[in-house]
C-alpha cells in the first residue's frame, strides 16, 4: 500500500518495470523528500541499476554516508558453545569500543586469529 500511496506520479506499468523491491526502497526516498520528491531521475536510476546497487544508491541519498555491500550470515552452534562466543563478542565490543556492531567486532576476532596462525605449518 505505501507504494501507491507514495509514488503517484509514477504509472503502474513502470512500477512493474521497476520491480516491487526497488519500489519499496524508492518509498523511503518519497517519504523523506514529501512534495519536493522528482520521481523521474530516481525512476530511471532504479530502471538502470542492479537492485543492491539502487539499495545504496537510496540508503547513501538518505544518511549521506556511503555503505558497504553485505550478507547475512547464518550457521549452526550448540548451546554449549554460546557462552564462549558471546564472551568473545562482548570483549571485543569492550576493546574497540561500545558502538561497534558485532560483524565487526567478530571480523577482528577473526583477523586477531589470523595473525596467530600460522598457515601451511604444522605444530608438533
Amino acid at each position: 500500500m505505501a507504494i501507491h500511496e507514495h509514488l503517484l506520479r509514477i504509472s503502474k506499468p513502470e512500477l512493474r518495470l521497476m520491480g516491487w523491491t526497488k519500489a519499496r526502497e524508492l518509498v523511503k526516498v518519497a517519504r523523506r523528500e514529501g512534495q519536493r520528491f522528482d520521481c523521474a531521475p530516481w525512476v530511471h536510476k532504479a530502471n538502470s541499476m542492479p537492485r543492491e546497487e539502487f539499495k545504496q544508491e537510496v540508503e547513501r541519498h538518505l544518511t549521506g554516508q556511503e555503505t558497504e555491500p553485505h550478507e547475512i550470515l547464518y550457521f549452526k552452534v550448540y548451546k554449549s558453545q554460546l557462552p564462549v562466543i558471546e564472551q568473545a563478542l562482548e570483549t571485543a565490543r569492550l576493546m574497540l569500543g561500545s558502538n561497534k556492531s558485532r560483524g565487526y567486532c567478530l571480523e577482528m576476532i577473526c583477523a586477531d586469529f589470523l595473525a596467530g596462525a600460522k598457515l601451511g605449518e604444522t605444530q608438533q
